[in-house]
């Protein structure tokens, strides 16, 4: 309880909004004025405060490989998973005719980029439907069969933002892999950062792109890319600057950097990593990531057993959930009501109940965290039990 009165978002009302964004901590907010006051007081464009800077970077990508499993070299800073899943995207050499494989779970803003590929460059792409598969089915078996000779990339997330789903990452990459033609894996870690224990380099995915700001409860604004090392070379930079080249002497540019910084561009908010380091830090002091794991499927689950028990709830997943998002319909005469879910969040939201709706499927999902209490699961589930629209 100690650990969980430092966050003054969690001091007035039920949040239920962890997939959208993870309310931050006090000691994060202290950690961000004390890097801005430090800039601005030794000088924001002086010697010394670039030589923290870079430091600052080092020690923020160490940070988060230790939280992923892999080295600092892998690791490319960005704002938010959508700049992440961008890098790989246009840096990959596109031709006519290639193909690439979406799941019919991934986020509009994803969706979008991969349309203007298409309309660019003469590339076509398709959807596997693995909504299907979220109450019973074989996600790999459906991505074989939608897999064609001519797809370069399989855009997929590790856990889906509608459902909650968790997928098989690491079969997903071998199957990807063994193709004839090698297919490589772009993942939206949007939701599986700072909720899952990960291990990247044992998932042998090629690109994952992921945030600070949601599970890890960090700063808005700071995100980071995994690449693989076997798939450094098969994309190239599209947007360029300085932190993303090496130079001679006289400050001419001699090369990309021999790591993730290649993807890194110019000048950024330098106080967000050490309020995302700290965010990491405390995060660690309540427990492992398996703990804090175990502890969000232990409250999914708690949640999912009585919204399964409210006659006019019911949960998009007809099994017990495996993460953190649990998504459900009202019922209006036995089918789901868009109308009703709206009501339902705006009327919650007005008494201190954060939730939030979603499009496809249409839905409202709840998003419980380590942090989150027994009783407030308890007090949503009677609340939404009760409640009259």
């Amino acid at each position: 309880m100690q650990h969980r009165q430092g966050f003054p978002a969690l001091q007035r009302g039920l949040y239920f909004n962890y997939g959208g964004q993870g309310p931050m901590a006090e000691v994060t907010l202290q950690a961000m004025a004390e890097a801005h006051r430090h800039i601005q007081t030794v000088g924001p464009f002086s010697n010394t405060v670039n030589q923290w800077i870079g430091a600052e970077a080092v020690r923020t990508r160490q940070a988060i490989a230790a939280e992923l499993g892999t080295t600092a070299d892998t690791i490319t800073l960005t704002e938010d998973v959508t700049v992440g899943c961008n890098i790989p995207l246009w840096g990959m050499p596109w031709q006519a005719g290639d193909h690439i494989l979406l799941s019919d779970c991934e986020h509009p803003g994803v969706i979008a980029a991969v349309q203007e590929i298409g309309r660019r460059y003469g590339v076509t792409h398709s959807t596997c439907p693995l909504l299907e598969t979220v109450n019973g089915g074989d996600p790999l078996a459906v991505i074989d069969q939608a897999l064609q000779p001519n797809t370069r990339l399989l855009v997929i997330s590790h856990v889906f933002w509608n459902t909650g789903q968790v997928l098989p990452l690491q079969a997903i990459a071998d199957l990807c892999h063994r193709r004839p033609q090698p297919v490589r894996v772009l993942v939206d870690a949007a939701q599986s950062v700072g909720s899952l224990p990960l291990d990247l380099p044992a998932l042998g995915v090629d690109f994952y792109a992921f945030t600070g700001h949601k599970w890890w409860c960090g700063p808005g604004g700071l995100g980071g890319l995994y690449v693989r090392p076997e798939a450094l070379e098969a994309i190239h930079p599209t947007f360029i600057g300085w932190r993303s080249i090496t130079s001679d002497a006289a400050g001419n540019p001699t090369g990309w950097q021999p790591n993730g910084q290649r993807f890194e561009v110019a000048t950024s908010d330098y106080a967000l990593h050490a309020g995302l380091r700290v965010a990491l830090d405390y995060q660690a002091r309540w427990g492992t990531a398996e703990e804090r794991y175990q502890r969000i499927c232990q409250l999914s689950q708690r949640l999912w057993y009585q919204l399964n028990a409210t006659p006019h709830l019911r949960p998009v997943r007809q099994t017990p959930p495996d993460s953190g998002l649990v998504s459900f319909w009202w019922l209006q005469d036995g089918e789901p009501s868009p109308q009703h879910h709206r009501q339902l969040v705006e009327t919650l939201e007005a008494e201190g109940i954060f939730l939030r709706t979603l499009l496809s499927p249409h839905c409202v999902r709840a998003c419980v965290h380590y942090l989150t209490l027994e009783s407030e699961v308890d007090a949503l589930a009677e609340r939404l039990s009760s409640i009259k629209l």
